[in-house]
């Protein structure tokens, strides 16, 4: 399955739970991501899924190769965001679940 077809799916799996808005409801930075109570957790950039995770998390995916820590275009990369490589065999759902206990815990 293609990676924007599995974020759509993403995104109907979260869309209508309370506090979640949907991709779309705003603009600028942010604009393909889900957010919980306004803060975002998961995104669509570059053909990729972005998550916020703890800083812990993303180190240990990515040093397991599952990905990249995220960087905005800003050549600085960001320690609690990661862009899941879409090689990777980790499931879509269950990281966003994670990223969204995380936002929600901040």
């Amino acid at each position: 399955m293609a990676p924007e077809q599995r974020f759509e799916d993403l995104v109907d799996e979260f869309t209508g739970r309370p506090g979640i808005t949907p991709p779309g409801a705003t603009g600028g930075f942010g604009r393909t991501a889900l957010r919980a109570n306004g803060r975002i957790f998961a995104m669509f950039v570059r053909g990729q899924l972005v998550l916020k995770l703890p800083r812990a998390r993303v180190d240990e995916l990515a040093e397991g190769g599952h990905g990249v820590r995220f960087d905005a275009n800003k050549g600085t990369p960001m320690k609690e965001w990661l862009a899941l490589d879409t090689g990777s065999a980790q499931p879509w759902s269950a990281l966003a679940e994670e990223a969204l206990e995380f936002v929600e815990g901040k």
